[in-house]
């Protein structure tokens, strides 16, 4: 099944409608090599969609952020990044001094998660979080 297809069906199992704008907007997202930025979505959608207008390129990266199909993080406070949310949950630790950036697994956030649930009856969105702190290098 190619990722075109199975982007389809993902969006219509959540009851919206797949537009030809969403579709090369989810495309640019998935097809991303990490973190992309709201100019470089509407960069790449204009090479096939040359028409697409960058109020249309937020308004799906919100509705594709509540349906939790994609991520949205600032990541060392800057621009907003997207990044396709998949199986392989990850999240960042960036060094406040250095600006090193290091992915980490989901798994690190497991044991917070269920404290929350336990503690709060809290349910915790693990998509995407950046933790700032300083790098062993940093601390040195």
């Amino acid at each position: 099944m190619s990722c075109e297809v199975a982007t389809t069906a993902i969006v219509k199992n959540t009851g919206h409608r797949m537009t030809p704008q969403r579709l090369f907007i989810l495309s640019a997202i998935r097809h991303a090599k990490g973190h992309i930025t709201v100019s470089q979505i509407e960069n790449t959608v204009r090479e096939s969609y040359p028409t697409i207008d960058v109020s249309t390129v937020y308004r799906n990266l919100t509705t594709l952020r509540d349906l939790r199909l994609v991520s949205e993080t600032r990541i060392d406070g800057g621009e907003s990044q997207y990044e396709w949310l998949d199986q392989d949950r990850h999240h960042h630790l960036i060094c406040r001094n250095c600006s090193e950036i290091v992915q980490i697994d989901d798994t690190y956030l497991e044991s917070l998660a269920q404290s929350l649930m336990k503690d709060y009856d809290f349910t915790l969105d693990t998509d995407h979080f950046t933790i700032h702190g300083v790098c062993a290098t940093c601390l040195k």
